[in-house]
């Protein structure tokens, strides 16, 4: 099987299907994944679907399973198929204990969530098994009360009737020298000026690629993000817009870069090729991501554009800004999911924790 990018004729937007060893589209997984490209879901997201999906019938062809009457036993068996190397899946090569598993945990629970998804929506079309890969459970507790808790409090949930137990990773965040050596690697104000509005703002790369020069309020100093289709196929992952503040310095340098690089061109564009061709059209991801590579190798720091978004979150619950504020400035959708990516502390922060406390000085006991 094989997953193909694909172009929707009414629309012009990316997409993406699975092709079966006949290259015609697995019908079930192109019913899905039409589906969500129906709904606007992001083509990263459809094709990360695609590939999820693929996998699960990869392994239902090699079993000789349908699709249409697998046990919960059969997804247990593709957990542990997903952790051997590829010449063992077929199991004509035999694989020692020693191996190192293929995939991790958290891919692996989002294989399952994916599933879990193509089940429920299969289950609208009359296939029944919606609840193959969900259980319903009390609600956990948890210091976030959701709005209406006190109605939904008692109310079972749904819950992963698989799930591995996958490392938590902390999101990796840039120093201030970091931030400033890779500012200071840049030839162009164009590119200052990009990684100083991730900085500032805390946006998604996508979002910055699709801001145009209405977008920007100079003299309020604020910047609004706003979902809107580019042809760069730059996105905004919330479907709902918002403002962000900056500040003066980040306005300064945009109005030196209109001046000294951008000109008179004639484009709606805030970020566009300059000194490649076509000039004038938006830039795009790879454009950005090349970009990052020789920034990489001028400073010697391995970063990519998502760094940017978490230092500056961390930096806003660092100094002290209610996660309430933190998550709008972020376009999160629920505080919860700022909790969940953020609401942790570094060794660094318990250590300034506890001298602020002054539990470092003033002992009654001495060691």
């Amino acid at each position: 099987m094989l997953v193909q990018r694909v172009v929707l004729p009414a629309s012009g937007r990316e997409s993406w299907t699975v092709l079966g060893d006949d290259d015609v589209p697995v019908a079930p997984i192109e019913s899905y994944l039409a589906f969500l490209s129906d709904i606007e879901r992001s083509p990263n997201t459809v094709k990360a679907y695609a590939h999820d999906l693929k996998d699960w019938f990869v392994f239902l062809q090699v079993r000789a399973l349908d699709w249409r009457e697998v046990r919960l036993e059969d997804v247990g068996e593709f957990v542990a198929w997903l952790r051997l190397p590829p010449e063992g899946r077929t199991g004509q090569v035999a694989v020692l204990p020693s191996v190192r598993a293929q995939r991790t945990e958290a891919t692996i629970n989002r294989k399952l969530s994916a599933l879990s998804a193509f089940y429920q929506h299969a289950a609208r079309g009359g296939v029944d098994l919606g609840d193959l890969l969900v259980s319903w459970q009390p609600g956990r507790r948890s210091s976030w009360k959701p709005f209406l808790h006190h109605i939904s409090k008692s109310m079972p949930a749904p819950r992963r009737a698989i799930s591995l137990k996958a490392e938590r990773k902390l999101p990796r965040v840039l120093t201030v020298c970091e931030v400033q050596q890779i500012l200071d690697a840049c030839d162009r104000l164009r590119d200052r000026l990009l990684f100083a509005l991730l900085y500032d703002t805390g946006m998604r790369i996508g979002e910055a690629l699709g801001l145009r020069h209405e977008d920007i309020a100079a003299a309020a100093k604020t910047v609004t993000i706003r979902p809107r289709l580019n042809a760069n196929g730059a996105r905004t992952k919330s479907a709902t817009g918002r403002t962000i503040p900056i500040s003066a310095e980040l306005v300064r340098l945009l109005a030196d870069y209109l001046h000294d690089e951008y000109g008179d061109l004639d484009s709606d564009y805030v970020f566009v090729n300059l000194w490649s061709h076509p000039r004038g059209q938006a830039l795009t991801y790879a454009a950005v991501y090349d970009l990052v590579r020789r920034l990489r190798r001028r400073t010697g720091i391995d970063f990519d554009p998502h760094w940017w978004r978490h230092t500056y979150a961390t930096r806003l619950l660092r100094d002290g800004v209610p996660v309430e504020v933190v998550s709008t400035l972020l376009g999160h959708a629920s505080v919860a999911t700022t909790l969940t990516v953020y609401g942790h502390l570094s060794v660094e922060d318990a250590r300034r924790i506890l001298e602020d406390a002054g539990w470092f000085t003033g002992r009654e006991v001495a060691w």
